[in-house]
């Protein structure tokens, strides 16, 4: 999603008028940070206290409520004196109380009173602005702007992001006598020519090598993506094969990131014939590609080819994510045509309904939709463009901001130490571009206009498109702590689709929650039967299981498989034959 560039908003006159009685004025907090009374780190504390009394100032001009205000100072002073009386006893006592914070943990914030009391004046000051934002007044997408922009700057203003005010830091520079400093910065050099904070050791992963090795053969190509088909790992195979359709967004290989974690593998051992699409990642040659081009290029290509191949009449069906969102579009352009493919289909964290949309709202209106049109859309004046996929992965880290980039400038930079290897995370920083008249076109119908899920709204490849037509069975499965298709979002699919549908809700978040094999024997998930219109009746009927959900999948796609046959010996057929072996030339190209 694009950056929006302003977070504040102002209350329209309807909301105006039936707010209740609103006071300007900010708690007493830049003062007290910069108390002249604060131990030998005022100084620091000043600085801190001084950043935050510019948040102060702004939050200001929004109206809030009198009476929180109050409440908010009255708070505020007590923490004020607690914080210091604290400080005082430390001295005295030389206690060391840990911090509620992972950022502050360490030792040397403990042992140090002028760094602990900087911390705690920090907490205490991203704490009272966070309440400031929850209590301004006006609509929703106003106040999660302004709770979003509040609490960037907060993390972002940690005293823990800067060598001046980090003890742990500090203390290593000393330790290593400046070798960690010099080894930071030159970190620091190399990932500027990256474009992007290393969040892993990528020199440890190589795609084919150690990430993307499930054995398999590219049996078909086209501009837009690859087909891999993989070798079987049984005798006999399930007679109607597998067809996975992963997000555009990012690399297919999420999905076969190591033997051990592979959902691909994972299904060629049950007795699946698997192909998977391996999406291009477009250069300037495939700029002005559609919303259309990927639809028919793209999963309808895909199905008629392994239908060729493996002469059965209808196939089992994946889509993950945004790739979900693609398959079931596809699905439902054939259904207009007549046609019915899929014997099942498995969506994975898949949006079909977007009225919830969780964070990546804030970032969605007209303005910054039409910005997007006319910058890299089919009308731009100078002619489409290209969304960068660096620009993506930076607006998805900075939904988890300390986990997903403050700590690694922390540790890779002010600490020069380099990121233990995780082949998940390495995936997360190997992004890929996208079409900007298909990425407009998803933006506005789907993100601004949720136009999909109604029926007939949406003309694609020349057909009006309706959900409902599709006559497959359903798998839908959502991730409870998903940040970007939240659960409910997810659950809602089950009451678009009129296929016999099934709903399952593991734990975590985005992709750990999908990435869950079950010989980890990690977290849990819950199944309901009954299909409520509320997403909370499901939940407060359902039962939970530990393990992972692949196993309930599993059994319900072996329903779906139908007799099994004996296992090909070779990829493709004589129309499309092999033409590399896995994981092929699209997949290795970097955005």
């Amino acid at each position: 999603m694009s950056t929006q560039r302003n977070a504040r908003g102002r209350q329209t006159g309807a909301a105006a008028a039936k707010a209740p009685k609103t006071a300007k004025a900010a708690p007493a907090a830049p003062a007290a940070a910069a108390s002249p009374a604060a131990p030998a780190a005022g100084d620091l504390a000043g600085a801190f206290g001084a950043a935050f009394s510019d948040m102060f100032g702004r939050l200001q001009g929004l109206a809030l409520p009198q009476d929180q205000v109050a409440g908010l100072q009255g708070d505020y002073l007590k923490s004020v004196t607690q914080i210091w009386n604290d400080t005082l006893q430390r001295l005295q006592q030389g206690e060391s109380k840990p911090l509620p914070d992972r950022r502050f943990a360490a030792q040397p914030w403990l042992q140090n009173p002028a760094a602990a009391y900087t911390a705690q004046m920090y907490l205490l000051n991203a704490r009272t602005l966070m309440q400031m934002a929850e209590s301004v007044q006006g609509d929703a997408k106003t106040k999660a702007r302004i709770r979003f922009a509040v609490q960037q700057w907060v993390d972002a203003t940690s005293p823990s992001n800067f060598l001046a005010f980090n003890p742990e830091a500090l203390s290593k520079a000393m330790e290593t006598k400046g070798e960690s400093i010099a080894t930071g910065m030159k970190q620091l050099l190399e990932d500027l020519g990256k474009g992007h904070v290393s969040q892993t050791d990528e020199s440890v992963f190589e795609v084919g090598r150690n990430v993307a090795t499930t054995a398999g053969a590219v049996v078909f190509e086209n501009e837009l993506f690859q087909l891999i088909e993989y070798k079987p790992l049984t005798a006999q195979v399930h007679e109607r094969p597998m067809l996975f359709v992963p997000p555009c967004i990012n690399k297919y290989y999420i999905l076969d990131l190591q033997p051990e974690n592979s959902v691909i593998r994972y299904t060629v051992e049950q007795g699946h014939r698997v192909f998977v699409v391996s999406w291009r990642n477009p250069d300037d040659s495939l700029k002005d590609k559609t919303w259309d081009d990927y639809i028919e290029e793209g999963p309808i290509r895909a199905i008629e080819v392994v239908r060729e191949i493996s002469g059965a009449q209808t196939i089992n069906t994946l889509g993950f994510c945004v790739g979900g969102t693609i398959l079931s579009t596809a699905l439902a352009v054939l259904a207009a045509r007549g046609e019915q493919p899929a014997e099942s289909v498995t969506l994975l964290t898949t949006l079909l309904d977007f009225s919830d949309t969780g964070i990546l709202d804030i970032f969605v209106d007209e303005a910054s939709v039409r910005l997007r049109e006319m910058t890299i859309g089919a009308q731009a004046p100078t002619g489409p463009g290209l969304l960068k996929g660096q620009e993506l992965a930076t607006t998805f880290s900075f939904l988890r901001p300390n986990d997903l980039v403050w700590n690694y400038v922390v540790g890779n930079y002010l600490k020069g130490e380099t990121p233990p290897p995780f082949d998940l995370l390495y995936w997360n920083g190997d992004s890929t571009n996208l079409p900007g008249p298909m990425y407009c076109w998803y933006l506005r119908h789907m993100y601004l206009q949720n136009d999909l899920k109604k029926p007939n709204q949406l003309t694609v490849c020349g057909e009006s498109v309706d959900l409902r037509a599709i006559q497959a069975p359903f798998f839908v499965y959502g991730s409870r702590e998903d940040h970007i298709v939240p659960w409910k979002a997810a659950y809602a699919s089950t009451q678009i689709v009129k296929g016999k549908t099934q709903f399952v809700l593991g734990a975590s978040g985005h992709i750990a929650g999908v990435i869950n094999p079950p010989a980890k024997g990690k977290r849990s998930y819950w199944t309901n039967t009954k299909l409520p219109a509320k997403a909370d009746d499901w939940f407060a009927g359902a039962t939970e299981h530990p393990g992972s959900w692949w196993t309930a999948w599993s059994d319900w796609l072996g329903q779906h498989g139908g007799k099994r046959v004996s296992a090909p010996k070779g990829f493709g057929n004589r129309a499309h034959k092999a033409i590399e072996p896995a994981p092929g030339r699209y997949v290795k190209a970097k955005a």
